[in-house]
């Protein structure tokens, strides 16, 4: 198993003359959940789009590394799964198709059996032809979860994972992050408490406020 480890140094971000959150110092790695928790509006979202390299931080350090060798921006979507309300998929292509440009985009093979083992796994196989057009909101975040899992990623991101999923969606979600947290590196930011069970430890964005 790789050793994946992702250690924050002093990130801060600030918008304007707005200070998002300042000097957060916190490592993570391999085995477990971690939760980001805050008020609506407190920079959750913000601090994921920083982990992932969407966007940068004002100031401070995001160090990815795989066995203590650091990990270079260009090559830091091969590493990481990531699933948002912002990320958005190809309406216009079938749930196949999605995956299937997914993987050129990647830059790697399309696995079959992987994607239908996922889509097995969330409910879609059935629906794996269709337009992602025909599909409701809850469909569509099942989806994402296909695109953040089908690499096969050392880091988990998942910002608020349960949004718009029925009771059997969120079950299903719960099941894959206690399976995935054995081994990989999870985040969930989420206000959810529900999803912040599931957390081994929590990182409280409130923490981080004062300058």
């Amino acid at each position: 198993m790789l050793n994946y480890s992702l250690d924050l140094e002093n990130v801060t971000k600030i918008f304007g003359r707005r200070l998002i959150f300042n000097k957060i110092n916190y490592d993570f790695s391999c085995g477990k959940i971690y939760g980001v928790t805050g008020q609506n509006g407190s920079g959750k979202s913000t601090l994921a789009k920083i982990l992932t390299g969407i966007i940068s931080p004002t100031s401070g350090k995001v160090i990815h590394k795989i066995n203590d060798k650091k990990i270079i921006p260009e090559k830091l979507h091969n590493h990481f799964g990531f699933v948002s309300p912002y990320l958005f998929l190809y309406d216009e292509f079938s749930a196949e198709e999605n995956i299937f440009h997914f993987s050129k985009i990647r830059g790697i093979k399309f696995d079959e059996e992987r994607l239908k083992f996922l889509l097995d796994e969330f409910n879609l196989y059935r629906r794996k032809k269709d337009l992602l057009k025909t599909y409701s909101s809850g469909m569509k975040q099942r989806m994402k979860f296909i695109f953040a899992l089908y690499h096969d990623p050392e880091l988990i991101l998942l910002d608020e994972p349960t949004e718009n999923l029925d009771n059997s969606g969120k079950d299903k979600v719960y099941e894959i992050v206690e399976k995935e947290g054995k081994e990989k590196c999870v985040i969930i930011a989420s206000n959810e408490d529900a999803d912040i069970a599931q957390c081994n430890d929590i990182l409280a964005i409130e923490d981080f406020k004062k300058t």
